[in-house]
């Protein structure tokens, strides 16, 4: 007989948020991950301030799936700008450039999941944000 993982249920003012490298007022919380038991996907959960950025980058070989929580930003895909809101959906797949930007005077919190993987490499395609 096999072990299967043990479930886990988590609030997410346990989980300490960081800094997300090279963006202005952007912060990230894993929720749940691999040393979770989770053996396909990685939910993390990123807010960002008012006025907050995530410069355009990619990932060749992840998709995002996202679910807006709160706030509202823009997203950019290649030349395109999106505004969206708290309860929006948002797929992005490998290969696309995307960035965030909170152009509002409140908060913005948005889930978002990605395959679990070993080969999660980003690509900047702007300097990072000061």
């Amino acid at each position: 007989m096999s072990h299967l993982p043990t479930p886990v249920v988590r609030g997410t003012a346990t989980v300490r948020p960081q800094p997300v490298e090279r963006t202005r007022g952007a912060a990230i919380q894993i929720l749940i991950g691999p040393t979770d038991g989770a053996p396909n996907f990685i939910t993390r959960r990123f807010t960002i301030a008012p006025g907050g950025r995530i410069p355009r980058h990619r990932h060749d070989t992840i998709e995002h799936e996202q679910v807006v929580l709160s706030g509202s930003m823009v997203i950019g895909f290649d030349q395109r700008e999106v505004e969206v809101k708290d309860g929006d959906c948002i797929f992005i797949p490998a290969g696309v450039a995307h960035w965030y930007e909170n152009r509002s005077d409140e908060p913005v919190a948005f889930l978002c999941m990605v395959p679990r993987t070993t080969d999660y490499q980003t690509e900047w395609l702007e300097p990072p944000e000061v």
